[in-house]
């Protein structure tokens, strides 16, 4: 888990924490779906399904070695993000001693996920964040992967509800997190808190539709719909 020394404050610049809150955006702005599509002869899955520009709707719509490729790209940049930026030397940027490297490792994981949700190249029109999020994790906190993972495919055959199942597993991290970590991990458990709330955020149509009786569900993957169709 992640070992913080408090966060010391005082006035004076903030250049590299704003420069590589920013450049960590702009990795997360870089979106999967169109990068597979261009080479795949311009497809633009933002036209086809649910209109969403993450790896669901590329699954849904052009199947898994398309989405394959977009989880990999989505999921990279947030390990890009959360790995590599924030130790970048940059020109003419020098390092702050007065920035906790712990909370700019954080703050450049979570500029990943906004910039995958709200991509400024796309009219901030993207994905739902959470293959970048999975991304920011195996950085940060690579033991939580396999549970997240097991949350999220419970969820999934349980009740065939993608979105339902990504909410689950983003809320099941903090809440593991404050059970058995608190007070140690602070930092961590802060993170997973505020990005398990935008998670909720990310998919609030999701959570229209399910409530409308409208949202898609994976049938071929519930366990229980499968006993009651035998």
């Amino acid at each position: 888990m992640l070992q913080c020394k408090p966060v010391l404050y005082k006035d004076g610049t903030m250049l590299e924490l704003g420069t590589k809150f920013l450049l960590a955006y702009l990795v997360g702005s870089i979106m999967g779906s169109l990068v597979v599509g261009y080479f795949r002869g311009g497809v633009d899955i933002r036209t086809m399904g649910s209109g969403n520009a993450g790896s669901t709707n590329a699954l849904r719509t052009q199947g898994w070695v398309f989405a394959l490729g977009v989880m990999v790209i989505d999921v990279g940049k947030g390990a890009l993000a959360a790995g590599v930026i924030p130790d970048l030397s940059l020109p003419y940027v020098p390092e702050d001693p007065y920035i906790s490297r712990t909370w700019l490792m954080l703050c450049c994981a979570a500029a990943s996920v906004l910039g995958h949700v709200w991509p400024i190249g796309q009219h901030f029109k993207g994905g739902k964040g959470a293959a970048t999020l999975v991304g920011t994790l195996t950085v940060i906190a690579p033991i939580l992967i396999l549970p997240v993972l097991l949350v999220w495919g419970g969820f999934l055959v349980m009740f065939g509800y993608v979105g339902l199942a990504t909410m689950s597993a983003s809320v099941a991290v903090p809440v593991y997190l404050l059970l058995t970590r608190f007070p140690d991990d602070q930092p961590l458990i802060i993170y997973t808190l505020v990005l398990a709330g935008f998670m909720i955020f990310s998919h609030r149509m999701n959570i229209q539709r399910m409530r409308a009786g409208t949202e898609p569900k994976n049938t071929r993957l519930m366990i229980f719909h499968r006993s009651q169709s035998s």
